[in-house]
C-alpha cells in the first residue's frame, strides 16, 4: 500500500473533526502529490507529541525556523510506510529518544495551518508517542532546544494547537 493510500484510509477512519477531516480528503483527491513537500498547494505532514504520562509531562522542541515550542514532526518521506511510521520516525529523530511507541488508536488530532511560501498549508496528522521510562532526549539539528514541560506548563510556552493536542492525548490516555 502506498503512503497516499494509507493516508486516505487513516483519514477515512478518523473520528471527529468531520469538516477538517473532509478537507484533508478533498485536498488529497485534488492533489495526488499531496503527501509531499513539493506540493505547493499544501501537503500532509505527520507529527507526534512525546508524552511521559507517569511523570505528567511532554517533550517539546523549540523549532529552529519557527522559534516556537512544538511537538515533533514534519514532512513525509518516500521510505515511510504509513503516516504512523512517519510520525514515529519524526518523533524519534527530533527527540533522540529510542523506544517511543505510538498511543494506540491512530491520530489524536488534525491541525491545518498556514506556512510560509512557496507552500501554503500543512495538513498535519497528529499522534501521541509514549516515552519509555527514564527517557533521555538529544537535541537534533532541527531544534534550538528540547525540553520537558509539565502538562500545566504547556499553555504558557506553546500555542493553542499544541494545547489542543495535549488535551486530546490526555483524553485518549
Amino acid at each position: 500500500m502506498s503512503l497516499y493510500d494509507d493516508a486516505v484510509l487513516v483519514l477515512k477512519g478518523y473520528e471527529g473533526q468531520d469538516a477538517l477531516r473532509q478537507a484533508y480528503l478533498d485536498h488529497l483527491a485534488a492533489h495526488p502529490d499531496g503527501m509531499w513537500k513539493a506540493c505547493h498547494a499544501g501537503h500532509v505532514t505527520a507529527s507526534a507529541l512525546v508524552i511521559d504520562p507517569e511523570r505528567g509531562r511532554v517533550l517539546l522542541t523549540l523549532h529552529k525556523k519557527l522559534r516556537m515550542w512544538l511537538q515533533m514532526g514534519g514532512h513525509c518521506e518516500p521510505g515511510d510506510a504509513s503516516l504512523a511510521a512517519a510520525a514515529l520516525r519524526e518523533a524519534t529523530e527530533e527527540s533522540g529518544v529510542p523506544g517511543l511507541t505510538l498511543l494506540p488508536g491512530g491520530p489524536v488530532r488534525l491541525d491545518r495551518h498556514p506556512i510560509p511560501a512557496p507552500c501554503h498549508c500543512h495538513y498535519d496528522v497528529q499522534y501521541a508517542a509514549l516515552a519509555p521510562a527514564g527517557a533521555e532526549h538529544v537535541i537534533s539539528d532541527e531544534s534550538l532546544d528540547l525540553r520537558w514541560f509539565a502538562y500545566d506548563e504547556v499553555a504558557d510556552v506553546a500555542d493553542e494547537s499544541v494545547v489542543r493536542l495535549l488535551e486530546a492525548a490526555r483524553t485518549r490516555l
